[in-house]
């Protein structure tokens, strides 16, 4: 059985380590002439803060678009197509919202084929929360997974 990938989501945080799963992406989708669709996961504390009016969203949105239009470019050097979004990771009205359930429910929405998350940071940051969807994409993603 040959695996068949169009689509990779990597879910980014602007961390060391998500960097690092977009390099592992963009091998993936080098390898099956695939795309990548890269979503940058806001946390709990940067949702917080947009909501009680501390942080502008718009200096938000400019941070991370600059972020991933660093790995668009990385996909026009590589020939990968880059298509990407910006997603809460937390919500303070719907109890179920995490940072794992907002990658797999990406995932199914653009029919991704596979997943590269990133694992756990180690300098503890707190705009860092993938940490948070690694394992829970692992155990509940229907799609091929790789975690770096």
């Amino acid at each position: 059985m040959t695996l068949e990938v169009d689509l990779v989501l990597v879910p980014v945080d602007g961390s060391d380590e998500s960097s690092d799963a977009v390099e592992y992406a963009l091998t993936v989708a080098e390898t099956y002439g695939a795309a990548i669709h890269a979503m940058y996961v806001l946390g709990e504390e940067v949702v917080r803060a947009i909501e009680t009016g501390a942080v502008d969203a718009d200096e938000v949105a400019d941070e991370t678009e600059l972020y991933t239009e660093g790995i668009r470019q990385q996909g026009d050097e590589r020939g990968v197509d880059v298509s990407t979004s910006i997603a809460y990771g937390f919500s303070t009205r719907i109890k179920t919202r995490h940072p794992g359930s907002v990658v797999l429910d990406t995932a199914e929405s653009i029919d991704a084929d596979f997943i590269v998350v990133p694992r756990e940071p180690t300098s503890g940051d707190p705009g860092e929360v993938l940490e948070k969807a690694a394992e829970y994409v692992l155990l509940y993603a229907s799609q091929p997974v790789l975690s770096v």
